[in-house]
């Protein structure tokens, strides 16, 4: 850690296997046992809007900052939110299905719907369920719904179906929320491809797929790393 919590300064570096390490490029994205790796950032019932820090060395943790102001989300998040490593939605990948718009320039966001509040810059295994195609000024931001491994619902989630008929509502909830947060900021509601509907768990593997290639290639050299992004 470094700084204290709620100042600019703040930063966290995420742990694995007993030693900081980039939470973007040195955790693997996928586990031999077909589950993947989910980086918290903001734990549900919390309001401080931190991230992952592409463009400083290691990508610690830090609180999003606007406008010299630190940000806050107008009221807690209910819902455990974070990235997926080894992943980016490149800002020049245009989406033909979604009018030809193009990512985001950060990793993929996980939303994690279980029952336990997870740990800020903890790691966690989750399976994706589906994907909302939320479009935020303009730009795709995907939002991978998940549920945790070793969550108590688990075994009775594994496609977005199933999360209709174990936790009716819930897929609403996170698309309302994630449309509406800005409006207290005087901003406009977000959007979302899909007719605002969660594409299925084999869809969000697809994404997960698509924006991990992307991210191997700017990694690779492949793409050129014109955002000043930082990559080790």
């Amino acid at each position: 850690l470094q700084g204290e919590a709620n100042t600019k300064e703040y930063r966290q570096f995420v742990q694995h296997e007993g030693k900081d390490v980039s939470a973007w490029h040195d955790i693997p994205l996928q586990n031999e046992d077909g589950s993947f790796n989910f980086v918290c950032e903001i734990p549900k019932e919390t309001s401080a809007k931190m991230e992952v820090a592409t463009k400083e060395e290691s990508n610690p943790l830090k609180q999003d900052i606007k406008k010299d102001k630190l940000r806050f989300y107008p009221y807690n998040i209910h819902w455990n939110y974070g990235m997926l490593p080894q992943t980016w939605e490149d800002p020049e990948h245009k989406s033909d299905e979604l009018g030809g718009i193009a990512g985001d320039n950060d990793p993929v966001d996980v939303v994690e719907i279980g029952t336990t509040q997870c740990q800020q810059g903890g790691v966690y295994k989750v399976k994706p369920l589906g994907a909302y195609a939320m479009i935020d000024d303009g730009e795709l931001d995907w939002k991978i719904v998940c549920i945790r491994t070793d969550d108590p619902k688990a075994d009775v989630l594994n496609d977005i179906e199933d999360v209709e008929r174990e936790m009716p509502g819930e897929l609403e909830k996170v698309m309302i929320w994630f449309r509406d947060y800005k409006i207290p900021d005087g901003k406009p509601a977000n959007a979302y491809g899909y007719d605002s509907r969660p594409m299925n768990s084999d869809f969000a593997k697809m994404v997960i797929g698509e924006t991990h290639e992307l991210y191997n290639n700017l990694k690779e050299g492949k793409r050129e790393n014109n955002g000043a992004l930082a990559l080790s």
